[in-house]
């Protein structure tokens, strides 16, 4: 093993490096073009868009800098404390946080506002790989498995009751990570199980998803019954009556919560997107526009700074979660698909350096890296094209925000410095 070197920059993967700064850099030219004006352009200055994201992506230096200053050993030391910190930043939420869209999400300081949820991905990936790593500690155990669940999904909670569903769902990545530590696949299935008949009673409505799935665990019931005799009955009878009671409480409260609970925006979204209901001048514009958007782009695109829909503003807020259809319409199916080919090339570089690790905190964290890098970008795109529902996430390194910005950027130069710091001692 080689001793440390004191240049901060030894050892780093530059390739990473560099998909990040074509990531930033051309996310600021598509920010500039979906917000720029016919008044005079203003570089670093709050007054503008791209101006105030231009200074954000200047401020990234100095805490890239900071970020790689410390070695390896720092965040693997530190991890709970980041993470407790984390979670006492989305407490102090409730009584100081600014309302924005009927959400407290914000804290406010003037002309800047940050999100604490965009920082505590980081501190949640760093405390699972604390977690996970312990030598004593045993995945196979249901207790520690409840360990890792409540890391994961507490800050989840905590972001769900600002309300900031978007935000808490991204935390459903970690399960990614559980699963490549030895988290049996049946808790993936059994959730993606949950999510279809979650998604089948929003369309059909509860009785009839209610009477098909008892109908279906009877008829199975009876059929592993005939297979096993009378023992079968006697040693699961109880587990048969828990699985009726557990999807009959799902089901049944799925509906009560979807027709009377759901807030009316987030309900309609839901029916737009299984076609129960067509709303383009409504709930369903920004969905809409995006893909004509998008659509009307092409092959090549219209060029830089001609898209007429574009320019002419009308997707609403297409800097922040709706940025891809920018590059759709003004660079076309050739540049879009260049950006997802970037943010590919960046997930298998994580996870191939991730495998390289000899230290199991850092292959964890990389996992934890890829995963929420990963489902920002599936959920983000399939937002903006219409295939899932608008939930309000960003665009990794690309959508206008500085906490959004550093908060990434923070997540994966801390990678960055762990993968650096794999081949040498302290």
């Amino acid at each position: 093993m080689r001793q440390e070197h004191n240049n901060i920059f030894a050892g780093i993967d530059w390739l990473l490096v560099f998909l990040y700064i074509i990531l930033v850099g051309f996310g600021w030219i598509n920010i500039f073009a979906a917000s720029k004006t016919e008044g005079e352009i203003e570089l670093l200055s709050f007054s503008t868009k791209y101006g105030k994201q231009l200074i954000f992506i200047c401020c990234t230096i100095p805490l890239v800098i900071i970020v790689l200053f410390f070695n390896s050993k720092f965040y693997e030391k530190y991890a709970s404390i980041f993470y407790v910190l984390s979670l006492f930043s989305l407490l102090l939420l409730f009584p100081f946080g600014k309302e924005i869209n009927g959400a407290k999400s914000w804290f406010n300081f003037g002309v800047l506002g940050l999100q604490p949820s965009e920082f505590v991905k980081a501190c949640t990936a760093l405390a699972v790989a604390k977690l996970l790593s312990d030598r004593q500690y045993n995945f196979k155990l249901i207790k520690n498995q409840i360990k890792a669940f409540i890391i994961v999904f507490f800050p989840a909670f905590l972001i769900f009751l600002q309300p900031d569903a978007g935000s808490a769902v991204i935390y459903l990545s970690f399960f990614f990570v559980l699963n490549r530590e030895g988290l049996t696949l049946n808790y993936i299935l059994l959730g993606s199980g949950f999510i279809i008949l979650f998604i089948l009673t929003i369309f059909f409505g509860f009785k009839w998803v209610l009477l098909i799935t008892f109908l279906i665990i009877s008829i199975l019931a009876i059929y592993f019954l005939y297979k096993g005799g009378k023992h079968f009955l006697r040693f699961n009878w109880h587990k048969i009556i828990s699985i009726y009671l557990i999807l009959g409480i799902f089901i049944i409260g799925t509906g009560y919560i979807y027709k009377n609970l759901l807030p009316s925006h987030q309900k309609d979204r839901f029916d737009i997107l299984l076609g129960k209901k067509i709303d383009n001048k409504g709930i369903g514009y920004n969905s809409y526009q995006s893909e004509l958007t998008i659509s009307s782009g092409g092959l090549k695109g219209k060029g830089f700074l001609k898209g007429d829909l574009t320019q002419g503003d009308f997707v609403p807020e297409q800097h922040t979660d709706y940025i891809f259809s920018t590059v759709g319409e003004e660079w076309g199916f050739l540049g879009a698909s260049f950006v997802i080919i970037i943010f590919m090339i960046l997930l298998y570089r994580i996870i191939y350096l991730a495998e390289t690790h000899t230290n199991k905190f850092g292959r964890i964290y990389g996992y934890g890296l890829a995963s929420i890098l990963f489902f920002h970008v599936i959920v983000n795109i399939g937002m903006v094209i219409g295939l899932l529902p608008t939930i309000g996430i960003p665009l990794p390194f690309f959508s206008y925000g500085g906490s959004s910005l550093w908060g990434f950027t923070i997540l994966l130069f801390i990678f960055i410095r762990l993968d650096a710091h794999k081949n040498y001692d302290f």
